[in-house]
């Protein structure tokens, strides 16, 4: 792969410099925002878009509820699963940084000493992304955006070949669909177990005030009751 990678002819690194060249034209504060988004800021913001698409789910409540936090529950542990899938690959590829083996990249992050494919950041947030698609097609195709953004910085801030990075989107996408079947049957009985408990239903549906119906109703009742206590007293 490293081979490969030192060949000029070969589209993956033409990209890199094409790609990673914006970075030399553009303003030193747009690169340091490039860099913090590119590092940290997406992936606070995949963690984030996942929230919010558990509090909307949370709000709006209803039979299959505790499915649907199942489904959310899983984004974060296809995540995690797939970078644990990645160590042995990564292990066995063995590719160098592209800032190893090429001259003239402007290599925006420093310290990264370990191996290049796969990309862990594209990894992460595709697997996120696919995952909240099942669950939320409206919040997934945003997490998937974010994903090919994610995987657009690495290769800017030079830390990444184009192809660490498609090699992070499929792998993220195969675990977070590959094992999505057997997450759910784990994860939905065990939701609903905690959707019974006094505490856990809260993290399942929001609480909701009395609708308008309901406390009609109720008003009736209460009316009913205090004129049939009058009939009584005068009587």
């Amino acid at each position: 792969m490293a081979g490969l990678a030192e060949s000029g002819s070969n589209p993956d690194v033409d990209l890199l410099y094409d790609i990673n060249g914006l970075a030399k034209d553009a303003p030193h504060w747009f690169d340091r925002a490039m860099e913090y988004v590119g590092e940290y800021g997406l992936l606070l913001a995949m963690v984030l878009l996942v929230v919010w698409c558990w509090w909307s789910v949370r709000r709006r409540g209803g039979e299959h509820a505790a499915s649907s936090v199942a489904a959310l529950v899983w984004a974060p542990l296809a995540a995690g699963l797939a970078v644990l899938v990645n160590v042995p690959i990564r292990g066995f590829v063995r590719r160098p940084r592209p800032f190893l083996d090429h001259q003239g990249l402007d290599v925006l992050v420093s310290g990264k000493t370990d191996f290049s494919f796969v990309s862990d950041h594209a990894t992460i947030t595709m697997a996120m992304g696919v995952a909240l698609f099942v669950a939320n097609r409206r919040f997934g195709l945003v997490g998937i955006g974010l994903a090919l953004l994610e995987g657009f910085c690495r290769v800017y801030m030079g830390v990444h070949y184009p192809t660490d990075v498609v090699g992070g989107f499929a792998l993220g996408t195969a675990v977070a669909l590959l094992l999505s079947p057997l997450a759910m049957l784990l994860l939905t009985p065990l939701l609903r177990a905690v959707d019974g408990t006094a505490w856990g239903s809260r993290l399942i549906r929001a609480r909701r005030a009395p609708g308008r119906e309901e406390t009609v109703v109720s008003g009736a009742r209460t009316g009913g009751r205090a004129r049939s206590e009058e009939r009584d007293l005068a009587a």
